[in-house]
C-alpha cells in the first residue's frame, strides 16, 4: 500500500512546530513530510515486514553496542533532511561525529 498524500499549501503553510506538534497528537499515525510541505501518511506494515524491520534493527543496535561508532535509531524517528523533507527510515544509523555536530532543534 501506498502513503496517502496530503496538501495543505492551497490552505496554509505547516511550519516545523507544527509539523511536530502534529505527529505529537497523533501518535499512532506515522507522517512524514516532502520539501512542498506534502504531508505523507504512511501504511502499517504486514507482520512479515515488521519481522524484518525489527531484525534489522536488533542486528543494527547490536553492531553499534559492540562497536561504540555512532547512534541507532529504530522507525519512530522523524530526520529532517537536507532539503527540509522529514523522513521516518525504518532503521538508521549516525557517526557519532556527525551526531554531536547537530543542534538541539
Amino acid at each position: 500500500m501506498d502513503a496517502l498524500t496530503i496538501n495543505f499549501a492551497p490552505v496554509l503553510q505547516i511550519t516545523d512546530e507544527q509539523f511536530f506538534q502534529l505527529c505529537q497528537i497523533n501518535e499512532l499515525i506515522r507522517f512524514e513530510c516532502n520539501t512542498d510541505t506534502t504531508l505523507l501518511l504512511m501504511p502499517l506494515v504486514g507482520a512479515l515486514t515488521s519481522n524484518r524491520n525489527a531484525n534489522l534493527t536488533a542486528q543494527l543496535g547490536v553492531w553499534n553496542r559492540d562497536e561504540s561508532l555512532g547512534i541507532a535509531f529504530g522507525s519512530s524517528v522523524g530526520f529532517i533532511l537536507p532539503n527540509e523533507a522529514v523522513r521516518s527510515p525504518d532503521v538508521s544509523w549516525l557517526r557519532r561525529g556527525r551526531w554531536d555536530s547537530l543542534t538541539q532543534e
